[in-house]
């Protein structure tokens, strides 16, 4: 597997939350789990707590604030327990957590440029 730095990981995070807000952008919880996006949006939040599980510690450190954690924990439930994924969560994880980590991520890649 090639090797990717951390900045793109914290890209690609970005790229699936914006696909993710494109999966359920003006439908309600209702529409969601009767439409088949919601395997699309768990799996992009797979993506972004694998991407989060290799961002490196002094990183991680540097902006406290960015739930690292739980990303990589959502990511485990994502892959390790398909089967019992409680859609409520995935919902409410879009509709609250995404919208305060998106402008998070994009503040930190701003200041990694800047301190380059």
């Amino acid at each position: 597997m090639a090797h990717r730095d951390w900045k793109s990981r914290i890209e690609d995070i970005i790229d699936s939350i914006h696909e993710i807000y494109q999966y359920t952008d003006g439908i309600s919880y209702d529409e969601f789990v009767l439409m088949p996006n919601d395997k699309a949006v768990s799996y992009c939040l797979a993506i972004i707590g694998e991407a989060a599980r290799h961002i490196p510690a002094e990183v991680r450190t540097r902006y406290p604030e960015i739930p690292w954690q739980v990303m990589g924990d959502m990511r485990n439930v994502m892959i390790h327990e398909y089967f019992g994924i409680d859609l409520n969560i995935v919902w409410e994880t879009v509709c609250y957590d995404l919208s305060s980590l998106l402008p998070a991520l994009q503040k930190l890649l701003q200041s990694e440029h800047e301190l380059c």
